[in-house]
């Protein structure tokens, strides 16, 4: 059996107040001059400003950042709405529009673009730039334990072969000489196998062969 679909009471009274809203706007639109489907344009024009200054106002709210411009583009356009809902309910002579309010429904296409634009075309901010590693290098992990410590992580590992025998790749081998450059520029003096060996993370056989190329 389908199920019967229930009104919600929100969204029907919803409806119902913009209906309301929406031919306020015309009527107050027509009577002050704009007639056709320029009055028509007016509501549209209203309540498309009234939902971009609130979407913007949940983003700024979301993203941390002052709402300020929002708010004012928000207060603006429930002003023109809600002015025109209490202005078409016999407070005001529809059949003799004062000069003033014939000025603010001329000029409302000109400031609800300007809002929109603003609220629509916002700038982004500026986010930190990402350092890239140098692609010529293999990646270098510093490790900062001392050597008693490293030495109880290091897995045991089988019997040395001798130094001579022992190649390491070319890309390591420069990139130990600009560690060893930089030792020697901030020390003063040439570095050892042990601190080679702990700055580029190899084992003891590894560092004795590329020290012995750096000598």
């Amino acid at each position: 059996m389908p199920r019967l679909v229930r009104p919600d009471a929100v969204l029907v009274q919803a409806v119902i107040a913009g209906a309301l809203s929406f031919a306020h706007l015309h009527d107050l639109a027509e009577a002050a001059g704009q007639h056709g489907w320029k009055a028509w344009a007016y509501p549209v024009s209203v309540d498309l400003l009234l939902v971009a200054a609130w979407h913007r106002l949940r983003s700024l709210r979301e993203a941390g950042q002052p709402a300020r411009s929002a708010w004012s583009w928000f207060a603006v356009a429930l002003a023109a709405s809600l002015g025109a809902n209490v202005a078409t309910a016999g407070l005001l002579d529809l059949r003799d529009v004062p000069d003033w309010l014939r000025i603010l429904v001329a000029g409302w296409p000109a400031l609800a673009f300007l809002g929109g634009t603003l609220l629509v075309h916002r700038p982004t901010p500026p986010s930190e730039p990402e350092s890239e590693p140098d692609p010529e290098l293999p990646p270098v992990v510093e490790r900062a334990t001392e050597p008693s410590a490293q030495a109880a992580s290091v897995p045991a590992l089988p019997a040395p072969a001798p130094a001579a025998l022992v190649t390491a790749p070319p890309a390591l081998v420069a990139h130990a000489q600009k560690i060893a450059a930089d030792h020697r520029a901030r020390t003063g003096s040439d570095i050892d196998t042990e601190t080679l060996r702990a700055r580029l993370g190899v084992p003891s056989p590894m560092a004795e062969a590329i020290a012995a190329q750096l000598a």
